[in-house]
């Protein structure tokens, strides 16, 4: 089965939801800081989704949806900011 990750923004609030069928993989939030940036606070993969790529599939898209709408991500969330840190040149166009 193929994980999907789908994409809510409600408010100031935006959230990010890795699926596999009926099954919640893991979820990353973030605030919008602005009419150009977006905060990651939280990225977390679900008990049952280990070895995935849950966290790192969530990460890609919101660099994606930021790619897409000239937002830059301030990687607040360890997580999120460990994959920056290792996708430097990768990521650099869309680091706040």
């Amino acid at each position: 089965m193929t994980m999907t990750i789908t994409h809510r923004l409600i408010g100031n609030k935006g959230l990010f939801l890795a699926m596999e069928g009926d099954s919640k993989l893991g979820e990353m939030s973030y605030s919008v800081a602005g009419a150009d940036k977006i905060i990651i606070d939280h990225t977390e993969a679900f008990p049952g989704s280990e070895g995935k790529g849950v966290g790192k599939q969530l990460v890609l898209a919101g660099v994606e949806h930021a790619r897409a709408h000239g937002l830059k991500i301030v990687p607040l969330c360890p997580f999120a900011k460990l994959m920056f840190d290792r996708n430097k040149a990768e990521f650099a166009d869309v680091l706040a």
